[in-house]
């Protein structure tokens, strides 16, 4: 599922104390720490960040980290050269501190797939 960074954004703003905005963007451990904390207010106030992070994220980051590179509404990278391009842009967010190691490796092994 391609997931869009307004959408994100919105559920991180008015229902990010609950962590549905976590849950939308595929961090269901994070979630569950946030709706289980809610009564604390503490989510509320991290999903406050999450917020400002998400809503100040550039849509190729966002695509990145939390699309494994695709673009919407494109379901695979058409050509090597995509696929190049992609590397180089994620090894510029991992050298950035953008995205972890663990992140760059995961979405570095979907793109090699995909040649």
């Amino acid at each position: 599922m391609v997931k869009d960074k307004t959408v994100a954004v919105v559920l991180a703003f008015f229902v990010g104390g609950f962590g549905v905005h976590k849950f939308y963007l595929g961090n269901n451990l994070a979630g569950v720490l946030y709706l289980l904390f809610s009564w604390t207010l503490i989510p509320s106030l991290i999903a406050f960040f999450d917020f400002l992070g998400l809503l100040f994220m550039s849509e190729q980051a966002f695509n990145v980290q939390f699309n494994g590179g695709m673009l919407p509404g494109r379901n695979l990278l058409r050509s090597a050269t995509d696929v190049t391009a992609a590397l180089e842009q994620l090894q510029k967010l991992y050298d950035k501190g953008i995205i972890t190691a663990e992140e760059y490796e995961e979405k570095r092994l979907k793109l090699l797939r995909e040649l």
